[in-house]
């Protein structure tokens, strides 16, 4: 009866968890439209089953207002519970986490990359393997270059020669930065205005972004503005990609006739589980698929990386923009992303390390 009893216990609490707090340092202060950063505040779970460990990574964005003490006190409160799922299959144990977790997406995102890398691990396959993925043509990941005095924006792009660069813009001087970096480098340029704009804005801006050469114009209106981004659909002569509009699953039909393409974040979603949905939902909208960073290191880039065979671009360059880093496992040449090839995410969790 005994034996039964401790077996039993053991059962249900096959599953452990533990968690890191991180500030990692950026490289260069990082501005967008909403504010400037110097650290980039993100927590570390670890999930361990049957002595396989799986890891997952969550930044916190200070305007969706789940900071890492959110993500503690609630992983805390409901610990017990994410330890005792039997766990099978990362799928399940997301729909678990979702209900359990209802109003903290950065959390169960963490928690679902860490079930992946479990089950890749379980399975002996990398996670792209995993899904029938051909990394031959997997897009090139681009380089962010943020909001900062001209010559500065100049300076850090001749410090990163690379062969897409992401400028982040919403100034009263955004052709003036687009025409200076053009001038400097022959490079793909993509616009990010993060909701900057008014519609009377992105209707005289886009045409002269056009002539400069930009490839497509990220999140131009603010979020909500559906009306404004069904009238700019309509005229602009640049693709258009939906970021703070497009969050949640349900977020990708409403994208159709406003927006050319979607820019996915996993934590914003809450995982690569309804990421690879959202994924195949805009496939069947005929939506161009960008998958996007909230600056993390390569944990949660790693994630990232696996979803490259079927997506279109990719924004996964927070190991690059970090000073600091929490893994090894992904590598970067000049945009091309490689993997290490062992299962799982394919990282190695080390703490907080200086990158070389």
């Amino acid at each position: 009866m005994i034996f039964y009893y401790n077996l039993h216990k053991f059962y249900l609490r096959r599953m452990k968890v533990q968690y890191w707090p991180f500030s990692l340092k950026f490289r260069h202060p990082f501005t967008i439209s909403k504010g400037t950063k110097t650290h980039q505040p993100t927590l570390v779970v670890e999930l361990e089953h049957f002595g396989i460990k799986g890891y997952g990574e969550a930044p916190a964005i200070a305007y969706y207002n789940i900071p890492v003490e959110k993500m503690i006190a609630d992983l805390e409160a409901k610990k017990n519970f994410v330890e005792k799922f039997a766990f099978t299959d990362p799928e399940r144990y997301w729909h678990y986490l979702h209900h359990l977790l209802p109003n903290n997406h950065f959390l169960v995102c963490a928690l679902d990359i860490a079930a992946w890398d479990i089950y890749g691990k379980m399975r002996g396959k990398q996670l792209y393997e995993l899904w029938g993925g051909d990394t031959s043509k997997n897009p090139i990941c681009d380089y962010t270059i943020g909001i900062d005095p001209i010559e500065k924006m100049v300076a850090k792009m001749k410090e990163k020669p690379w062969p897409i660069y992401k400028i982040k813009v919403g100034t009263a001087d955004d052709i003036a930065i687009v025409k200076a970096l053009r001038e400097n480098t022959d490079a793909i340029l993509r616009v990010d205005a993060n909701a900057a704009w008014d519609l009377e804005t992105a209707l005289l801006l886009i045409p002269q972004l056009k002539e400069l050469g930009v490839e497509l114009v990220e999140q131009p209106l603010a979020k909500d503005n559906w009306e404004g981004m069904k009238v700019l659909y309509k005229a602009s002569a640049l693709p258009l990609y939906a970021d703070e509009s497009c969050v949640y699953e349900a977020d990708v039909e409403k994208c159709r006739d406003h927006f050319h393409g979607i820019n996915i974040k996993l934590t914003k979603c809450s995982g690569i589980t309804p990421a690879r949905r959202m994924i195949q939902k805009a496939r069947e909208l005929d939506l161009q698929i960008m998958v996007g960073c909230m600056n993390e290191s390569t944990i949660g880039s790693a994630a990232i990386a696996h979803l490259l065979p079927f997506i279109d671009h990719v924004d996964m360059d927070g190991p690059l923009l970090l000073e600091e880093d929490l893994a090894t496992g992904i590598g970067y040449d000049f945009g091309k992303i490689s993997y290490s090839g062992a299962p799982g995410l394919g990282i190695t969790y080390q703490g907080l390390f200086q990158k070389p």
